[in-house]
């Protein structure tokens, strides 16, 4: 049984579709969608499509992108919001420095108070970290004491990787490990020991091979994970349980059946 621990079914790219996604995640051995928030709006979606599966859990939280729009009042909403029971996170915050769409002090303003409200929340976060390695970890470092949880779709060095789990976070791969040039990502993966380590679609996004191009979705964190149990010379069913019982550790979900 397979988790997706980072996902955005609320997209408009799977508009009216939800439904079916599920029903073919499902169909692939998904048993687990994290959706996660990028802004307020789609955070609230996020929390209604909870409300709507069983299987589909929430991450409230605003973006690196969304940083700029961000209000005081926004940060006592996402700790509301995470009171309901099947909101499991504070995500997807951090620090995204490729397209720079919210200025980098905003950004780092925001991060900031967002683990800040994870603290309050008891809450573990979903961290984005894209070109921003060095302040995504002085900023855990100084203003992340407390605070645990995930890299996601993971970029950095093995380094990096070695010192977030010493702080307490996990590892997330995605797509991009299926990608014939991710030699370097192939190896981390290899190396990130199995207690940390969690698998991920962050679909629409990111499709892996041999779909890549078109949308990605749940049922595909099946490749995922075929990948990395391909890497490891594991068995798929054992790679699934492990990252499976990984996510609800983290996140604090209960197992199938409680």
């Amino acid at each position: 049984m397979l988790f997706d621990s980072h996902a955005h079914i609320d997209d408009e790219k799977f508009a009216m579709e939800q439904d079916n996604i599920v029903a073919r995640a499902l169909a692939n051995e998904v048993t687990g969608i994290i959706n996660v928030g990028a802004c307020m709006e789609s955070s609230r979606r996020s929390l209604e499509l909870s409300r709507k599966y069983p299987q589909v859990y929430a991450a409230v939280g605003i973006h690196p992108h969304d940083a700029k729009e961000a209000k005081r009042k926004d940060y006592e909403q996402l700790a509301l919001w995470a009171a309901e029971p099947k909101v499991v996170a504070i995500g997807e915050i951090g620090l995204d420095y490729y397209y720079d769409f919210s200025p980098r002090d905003v950004q780092e303003v925001v991060f900031v108070r967002q683990l800040e409200v994870a603290r309050q929340c008891n809450k573990p976060v979903i961290i984005h970290d894209r070109d921003a390695h060095q302040d995504t970890m002085h900023i855990l470092k100084h203003e992340g004491k407390g605070v645990c949880g995930v890299l996601h779709c993971f970029s950095g060095s093995l380094e990096m990787a070695k010192e977030l789990m010493k702080m307490g976070f996990y590892i997330s791969f995605g797509g991009p490990i299926t990608f014939k040039n991710s030699v370097k990502l192939k190896e981390i993966a290899c190396q990130v020991p199995l207690d940390r380590l969690l698998v991920e679609t962050d679909s629409p996004y990111l499709t892996p091979h041999p779909y890549r191009g078109k949308r990605n979705e749940p049922a595909y964190v099946r490749i995922v994970a075929e990948e990395i149990a391909r890497l490891r010379n594991m068995d798929l069913t054992e790679l699934a349980r492990i990252t499976s019982d990984n996510v609800r550790k983290l996140f604090r979900i209960p197992p199938v059946g409680n």
